[in-house]
């Protein structure tokens, strides 16, 4: 015998066919006002989303450059050994700690030594070594320049008229040409040269359009401002539709529903802080191993990190997707604990859809699931079960 009585409770509040979609319009109408409102305030939180959707991807680009910088120095260290993996990471994580990148190029050491005898002495070693000019200064003049004897000589003539004529050619545009020597690559010597990691442009993901920066920033504003405005959304969406529900199907949705968004929001955590670190070093691993360089656009970083956490926030419902068949009597307890075996080969192949072409992230999203799975029929089994119109 049900326990609830047999009256319609909405007996004395019927309402019609049109005037239930007045009132889905309303509660559509203050929903999209919600919306906006919150899209307001997300304009102004926009380049904080940008960053924090951004931040996976640049330090996984970082950790990428430093270990190839990393494996270079260690190489060059250490002569034609390869370096052990663990020397080459403890390194990367020194450089990127201290904002640091290396590079070797090649000098002319003729050039750098000119370079460095150029630069002025200090002050405290002028005039203190030993091969110190002591003559009189009388003596230490330099010679008269014989084109400015009073003579006039022929050389001060020839020297004037090829002045002329070579500010004559670069007047008329034709400047002289003279080859620029190159050195041999057999005589420049490797020198190492170090650079701030943040000012590396290589960091920064790249945009291929001029409107690219401007349509992101726009989607990552809109994104906070439904994040923000959701609660008040789907308030009023429940209102509407609360108004038809029996109290005990009240009651349902009271239990499950902050279960339910819980299990979303630590799908879609797990998915940004633990699962893309795991995916961008495999996929980056790839770029190192066939030696493409990594230019990230930032558009698809976007939607990857968009469309990812959704799926892995929708994965993390089953639980209660288990309990819902378990209550209404499709699965019993029995089933789940005898068919586990299928159920985590159904697991992977969800898994293997759900997730890009790479099998680390295939792995991060099945092994959850799978405890969720065995969770799920702990939930099954220590879940009071109430009677409702559900049972036979």
């Amino acid at each position: 015998m049900s326990q609830y009585p047999d009256d319609d409770l909405f007996q004395e509040s019927t309402m019609t066919f049109g005037e239930h979609l007045e009132e889905l319009r309303r509660a559509l109408v203050k929903a999209l006002l919600w919306l906006f409102a919150g899209t307001l305030v997300g304009f102004a939180l926009g380049n904080w989303v940008v960053a924090f959707i951004k931040d996976p991807l640049v330090d996984a680009i970082k950790v990428h450059y430093s270990t190839a910088a990393a494996e270079e120095l260690l190489l060059r260290l250490d002569g034609e050994s390869k370096p052990e993996k663990d020397q080459v990471e403890q390194l990367s994580k020194r450089l990127v700690a201290r904002d640091l990148l290396a590079a070797e190029y090649l000098v002319d050491p003729e050039v750098l030594r000119q370079a460095v005898s150029a630069s002025p002495a200090p002050a405290s070693e002028a005039g203190t070594g030993p091969e110190q000019d002591t003559r009189p200064e009388a003596e230490t003049e330099s010679p008269p320049d014989e084109s400015a004897s009073p003579e006039g000589g022929t050389d001060s003539a020839e020297n004037e008229a090829a002045s002329q004529e070579k500010a004559a050619g670069t007047a008329n545009g034709e400047p002289e040409a003279k080859p620029y020597p190159l050195p041999d690559i057999d005589d420049l010597v490797p020198i190492t040269l170090w650079a701030p990691m943040s000012k590396d442009r290589r960091i920064d993901p790249a945009a291929f359009n001029v409107s690219e920066a401007f349509t992101l920033w726009l989607k990552a504003s809109i994104l906070a401002g439904f994040v923000l405005a959701s609660p008040l959304i789907f308030r009023e969406l429940w209102l509407f539709v609360a108004a038809g529900l029996y109290p005990h199907e009240k009651q349902y949705v009271h239990v499950f529903l902050p279960f339910s968004i819980a299990l979303f929001v630590g799908g879609a955590l797990f998915c940004f802080l633990v699962v893309f670190p795991f995916i961008l070093d495999f996929f980056f691993g790839w770029n190192a191993w066939l030696n493409i360089a990594v230019e990230p656009r930032i558009s698809e970083w976007l939607s990857f990190a968009l469309m990812l956490p959704l799926a892995f926030g929708l994965g993390f419902q089953l639980p209660l997707v288990m309990l819902f068949l378990e209550r209404i009597g499709v699965f019993t307890i029995a089933v789940y604990l005898s068919r586990w075996r299928i159920a985590v080969l159904v697991i992977a192949v969800i898994s293997m859809v759900l997730t890009p072409a790479d099998p680390t992230s295939m792995i991060a999203m099945m092994v959850p699931l799978t405890v969720l799975y065995f969770g799920g029929i702990l939930l099954c089994r220590y879940m009071p079960q109430r009677k409702g119109i559900l049972d036979a």
